[in-house]
């Protein structure tokens, strides 16, 4: 298990330094997600500029989809940070594992909402007649991995927040860098079009999930996950949330401020 003092003894400027980079690059390498399958899809043979509108009205949704993971992840984790310095590992693991379980039961709720309703809210967001057909097919399979896009972004905060900002940035590269390498074989090789590049996104977001909980489960990680913290305790649940609602709000706000550009084109 590593040593994790150096996050009270070390400088403040060169400990926001080791802490900041990291976390800013695994933040640009985790634009590239959206990015790269607009560039991919915009190059698909007759379809591919209407194809490209139809995918960037998800964009809300998939901002939208995020802010859960925020409101959850980026409340719990400095919660677990203040009780993990006042020396209480043993409630911080209460909090790893109540938020675990939160996660999961948002996922199961906006995969729910987002499969069942799918059509109409991307018209609400600003597709076209002649786009929504695109958004709709690839919302239909990017909505079946929410729950490993919540996962990825709202646990992997637990792993910064225990200093280990490198292990953080790594679950994100290996996510976007097999992103990168399916894209192409999904959405050209096997001629799957926009649902290819949705599965290749779920299926990367998939390996970053599956290496971010097998890392906290792990004797590696400080704090990990155990059975019997997944019990919801609405003392430990509600300042969490509180403490989340202002990152869940600037990222909803980026969701609003999307669809109002969408809506306006």
């Amino acid at each position: 298990m590593k040593d994790n003092s150096f996050l009270g003894t070390e400088k403040t400027g060169r400990l926001l330094l080791k802490l900041a980079v990291p976390a800013v690059t695994a933040q640009l390498v985790n634009l590239l997600y959206n990015l790269v399958d607009r560039i991919y899809i915009g190059h698909i043979p007759e379809i591919g500029t209407a194809a490209l509108t139809g995918v960037g009205v998800c964009l809300p949704v998939i901002l939208l989809i995020s802010a859960f993971a925020y409101l959850i992840g980026s409340g719990g984790a400095p919660r677990a940070s203040i009780f993990m310095g006042a020396g209480d590992d043993d409630t911080a693991e209460k909090i790893l594992g109540n938020c675990f379980t939160l996660l999961v039961a948002a996922s199961v709720a906006l995969t729910v909402v987002f499969t069942v309703w799918n059509e109409p809210l991307l018209m609400a967001f600003g597709a076209s007649e002649k786009t929504v057909g695109y958004g709709a097919e690839y919302m239909s399979v990017y909505a079946l991995g929410t729950i490993f896009v919540l996962m990825a972004l709202g646990l992997n905060v637990f792993i910064s927040a225990q200093g280990f900002t490198v292990i953080s940035m790594v679950s994100v590269i290996i996510g976007a860098a097999l992103n990168i390498a399916l894209d192409p074989v999904f959405i050209f090789a096997l001629g799957m079009n926009v649902r290819g590049a949705a599965i290749a996104t779920v299926i990367s977001q998939a390996a970053s999930c599956v290496f971010v909980v097998a890392f906290l489960a792990s004797r590696h990680s400080l704090l990990r996950l155990k059975w019997k913290n997944f019990l919801l305790r609405k003392k430990i649940v509600v300042p969490c949330l509180l403490l989340g609602i202002s990152p869940f709000i600037m990222q909803a706000t980026e969701s609003v401020i999307t669809v109002c550009f969408n809506s306006s084109l």
